[in-house]
This record gives structure tokens, C-alpha cells and sequence, in this order.
């Protein structure tokens, strides 16, 4: 095996052009991978950091084989997002480029990355794909990573959001805005979370869809469901809820709002017509509507991998809609119940100190009612 060191041989004498961080946690079996494909980029020169965050399987020893830098986290299990954060703060080139360690990048892929921010200074991040290739052969590994590719494939380029599994930024505005958000402890919205400031701030991301790399992960049902309520759909509605920030773009489109209404609609007729025969009958109209909103979606299935894995991501995709769409209203049910609790609280705090002040005098009690109005006046307090 070749286990030249993880480092382009220019930058023994001169800064790299971009500096690879790559977060793991016993991830041993597909690091391997990653970096020997890493070793074959081409182009630019490069330095890679890998963060161990607290593996207890040959991860480390990975790392070293393939000469990457490595960090050791002082918090082992603080999550991926923290990780990266050490890893920029030791970086030295301008640009930093984030890759999962279950991905193969491309020859081109760091490249890629350089050219875009050399050739666009307002550039401020991008981020690309997985590509339309994945390692595992199985129904729920093809279905999974086709659809992320699709997804990116599809999405506007001028980008609200970020990805982190291969993605860029220039170092300076990463450390500006204080890198990830730590309290993301598991592999989770930190890297959208981090578009979502990049966004607020005004700065440009673009989503190079010509980016592209490898998923080497292989797929069980109750990973996919599991990943998509804890990790991506609960705290990205919480997230949507501070911000006030709901884009029509990659996962959040109209479309797939639409294809969520109608799967619940198609389940209620379904089940109805188990009385009214004749509601067997409507059921068509949503079952129309879902393959009408992703008829692009199933004609790559199609294109790809032909009928028969069509017909078996269908309803693995209509499960997505369902539980993402249960997930979100009970994520927004939920912070809304937590705001009311919170008003309430507020509201008879005001209310006790009015009552332990009521002997100083009528000007004084006319202050505090008052005070009372304008606090429950507050959108923010009223819960309006």
C-alpha cells in the first residue's frame, strides 16, 4: 500500500494553498480510504489535519500511516463541529476545506475549491456533493446517497446554507464568526447552522455542483430514520424557529412541503376506504400529486439504476416526507408550548412584584400596571 505522507511536498517550504480538516470518532475503516485518495490530489498544495474526537478503534494509527497531522481532542465525544474548530485554529493556508471521513475526494477536488475563491474574492464559502457513485451496493446506501446527490444537483447555486462533508471556507470569516457551534455534540445541523450566520452577515456561498466526492457509508433503515429525526429534522426546526429563516431550496422546497401534505393525505384516504370504498378512488389525486412534485427525482432513480430500485426507493421516500414532516410540527409544537411557558412566567413574576409593591402609593401602582400592559403587548411575550 502507498502510505506517502498526507501532505503536498511543496509545502515543506511554503505555506499550502488549502488546508484539509477531516473531524473522526472510530472511523478507522473508511479514514483509510479517505486518505489515500486524498494523497492523489492534484493541482495545489495542501496540508491535511485530521481531529481524533475520542476513537477507541485504530484511527490515530490511520492518521499517522498516512502522515496527516494529528490532533487529539482535549474533550473526546464534543462532536464533530468542535473538532473542526481545533483543526482550523492549526491550520495555516487561507482557505479551509472540511471533509467527512467516510468520503473520497476526487483528484480535482481541492483544486476545484482554490479556483473558485481565487477567481471570486466575494466568495465567501461553497460546498459540493456527493457524487452519483456510492461504494455500498444496497437498495438503502444507492437510495440514500442518489438522493443527496440529487438534492445538491438540483438546489440553487447562490446558497443560504452550508455542508460540511465536503465543503470550504476562507479561514479568516470561519474564525470572525467563531467557527461551528459546539453545542452540536453529535454529527448533526451544525454546518447548516454555520450557512445560517454566513447568510445573516451577508456573505456569498455557492453551491459548486461540478465539486464532487464519494460516500463510502454504508446505510441501515434505522440509521437513515434515526439521522433524519434526532440529527437533522428536530434541531434544524429549532433552528428555524430562532431564526425565522425557512429558504425554498435543497430539502426545504415548496415541493417537498406539497409531497408531505399529500402523504397524509393519501394515508387518510387509504384508511377511510377501508368504510367508504369510494375514497379509494379520490387517493389517486395525492398519489398524482407526489409523483408530479418529484418526477424529476424518480426519473434519475430510473435513469440510474432502473424500475426495480425505483419502485423500492418510492416508498422509502414517502416515509422521508412522513416522519419529517411529523418531526417539524412537533418541533414547532413544542417551542411553542416553551414560549407560552416562558410568557407565563414572565407575565406573573411582573404580576408578584405589582402585588409586594401595592402600599407605596397610587402613582407607583399606575407605573407597574402599566409595566404589565406594555410587557403583555410584546409579540415576543405574548407569544403572537
Amino acid at each position: 500500500m502507498d502510505t506517502s505522507p498526507a501532505v503536498a511536498p511543496s509545502t515543506i517550504h511554503a505555506l499550502p494553498s488549502i488546508s484539509v480538516i477531516i473531524p473522526v470518532r472510530n472511523g478507522a475503516a473508511t479514514l483509510s480510504r479517505c486518505l489515500e485518495a486524498l494523497n492523489q490530489s492534484q493541482g495545489v498544495t495542501w496540508e491535511c489535519i485530521v481531529v481524533d474526537d475520542g476513537s477507541t478503534d485504530e484511527t490515530a494509527a490511520v492518521a499517522r500511516r498516512w502522515g496527516a497531522h494529528l490532533i487529539q481532542s482535549d474533550r473526546p465525544g464534543s462532536g464533530p463541529g468542535r473538532a473542526r474548530n481545533l483543526g482550523a485554529q492549526l491550520a495555516t493556508a487561507p482557505f479551509l476545506c472540511f471533509l467527512d471521513a467516510d468520503v473520497v475526494a476526487h483528484p480535482d477536488t481541492l483544486e476545484q475549491f482554490v479556483a473558485l475563491f481565487e477567481a471570486d474574492p466575494s466568495l465567501a464559502a461553497a460546498f459540493g456533493s456527493y457524487d452519483a457513485s456510492p461504494a455500498e451496493p444496497g437498495l438503502l446506501s444507492q437510495y440514500r446517497n442518489l438522493l443527496h446527490h440529487f438534492v445538491h444537483q438540483t438546489g440553487q447555486e447562490q446558497a443560504s446554507t452550508f455542508w460540511s462533508g465536503c465543503g470550504a471556507i476562507r479561514r479568516d470569516i470561519f474564525l470572525e464568526l467563531g467557527g461551528f457551534d459546539p453545542a452540536y455534540t453529535r454529527p448533526s445541523i451544525e454546518d447548516i447552522e454555520l450557512g445560517y450566520r454566513l447568510h445573516a452577515r451577508g456573505a456569498r456561498i455557492r453551491l459548486a455542483k461540478h465539486v464532487q466526492v464519494t460516500h463510502l457509508k454504508r446505510w441501515t433503515f434505522r440509521g437513515i430514520v434515526t439521522t433524519d429525526i434526532r440529527d437533522r429534522a428536530l434541531p434544524w426546526t429549532a433552528l428555524i424557529q430562532r431564526t425565522g429563516h425557512l429558504p425554498n431550496d435543497l430539502n426545504l422546497q415548496t415541493s417537498s412541503r406539497i409531497s408531505a401534505l399529500s402523504v397524509y393525505t393519501l394515508i387518510g384516504l387509504l384508511v377511510v376506504g377501508c368504510w367508504q370504498p369510494r375514497a379509494w378512488a379520490a387517493s389517486l389525486v395525492p398519489l398524482l400529486s407526489l409523483l408530479a412534485c418529484n418526477r424529476r427525482l424518480y426519473a434519475f432513480f430510473l435513469k440510474m439504476r432502473g424500475p426495480w430500485f425505483l419502485l423500492g426507493a418510492l416508498p422509502l421516500h414517502w416515509l422521508y416526507f412522513a416522519y419529517s414532516a411529523l418531526a417539524f410540527g412537533y418541533g414547532m409544537g413544542m417551542a411553542r408550548l416553551r414560549r407560552q411557558s416562558m410568557t407565563t412566567l414572565r407575565i406573573q413574576s411582573i404580576r408578584g412584584a405589582v402585588a409586594h409593591d401595592g402600599g407605596a402609593g397610587s402613582s407607583n401602582r399606575s407605573d407597574q400596571k402599566t409595566s404589565v400592559e406594555i410587557v403583555a403587548a410584546d409579540p415576543e411575550v405574548s407569544g403572537r
